[in-house]
């Protein structure tokens, strides 16, 4: 056991507390580990302190690395933004995101649900953020809710067109929408079911939120992606492994460690994203009250293997 890296000696039956994965890491317990991007790697903008190193030295030990993530974007656009943020992309095997299963699933049609859905849709989609393409997908956007045979939910900011264009729209008025969407009674297909994301140490709306929004309207959505154990079974698939050599890293108690414990697999919880403000963390890397940490897995009903201030080898 390396100084200072040790399990802390204040512990709860939950879990383990850590102050950095080295001690983790070195006794190669797992074979791959699946790391959530937003609220542990980055934060949208920039890495977070220590988070290029701790992916070195964690490939040092041999570990097999896949990015795993709500997002509505498609693996490759993921690895490159990645890059474009100071990552080696050698360092991961792979990416499986939200919006590339979403993608694969719409393309092939092979699963019963899917090929039931009909070609014309209301696209939900990112403005500010960049629009999400429909290439390669055989989808008509309509702008008419009636003439709608399914919701197509990347994002939260804007309105597909026609035209391949988006509309900024306000959450207010999106709502009104979805709301004569699920009274005709049309499935949803949300391509991130992720409700906030950290984004700059700010909190921002994400489509999860318009998706749990029509199911109080009545909608029926099918989720593709975090919690589902779907995404995790992808993860696996890339890295070659099964859950018993699995490990996921996530800053989302609902989405990451409750999708883990569906998964069969252990998780670590980062404590300085999404939930930092609700566990008193007003500083990145600042320990969080570990009686609050055990409050706050009760009321999501998931629940942390271990429990670390931010993705850092050791502090």
């Amino acid at each position: 056991m390396m100084p200072g890296c040790s399990v802390s000696s204040k512990e709860v039956q939950l879990f383990q507390s850590l102050k950095g994965i080295q001690q983790l890491a070195e006794t190669r317990r797992f074979k791959a580990w699946f790391l959530d991007q937003f609220g542990v790697l980055h934060d949208g903008q920039k890495p977070y302190p220590g988070a290029i190193s701790t992916l070195e030295k964690l490939a040092s030990t041999g570990s097999k690395m896949v990015i795993i993530s709500n997002s509505s974007r498609r693996a490759s656009t993921t690895i490159e933004k990645m890059k474009s943020l100071g990552f080696d992309p050698s360092f991961f095997m792979g990416a499986i995101t939200s919006g590339e299963l979403t993608h694969q699933y719409l393309q092939r049609k092979d699963d019963a649900w899917f090929a039931a859905l009909g070609r014309s849709c209301i696209h939900i989609t990112w403005s500010d953020r960049g629009l999400i393409s429909l290439e390669g997908l055989d989808i008509q956007v309509v702008e008419n809710v009636e003439e709608a045979e399914f919701v197509l939910a990347h994002g939260s900011e804007a309105l597909g067109h026609p035209s391949g264009a988006a509309i900024p729209t306000k959450l207010v008025d999106l709502e009104k929408i979805l709301e004569r969407c699920a009274a005709k009674r049309i499935p949803m297909v949300v391509a991130n079911p992720d409700y906030v994301t950290v984004e700059a140490r700010d909190l921002r709306v994400m489509p999860g939120t318009l998706a749990a929004k029509y199911e109080k309207f009545g909608g029926e959505v099918k989720w593709m992606g975090k919690p589902d154990k779907i995404i995790y079974e992808a993860a696996m698939a890339i890295a070659g492994v099964d859950a018993s050599d699995s490990i996921a890293v996530g800053d989302s108690l609902h989405h990451d460690i409750k999708g883990a414990n569906q998964a069969g697999i252990q998780s670590a919880f980062i404590t300085c994203g999404i939930h930092a403000t609700e566990l008193g963390v007003g500083n990145f890397g600042e320990t969080a009250d570990l009686s609050s940490v055990e409050v706050l897995a009760s009321k999501y009903n998931a629940y942390p293997s271990y429990v670390l201030p931010a993705f850092t080898w050791c502090r």
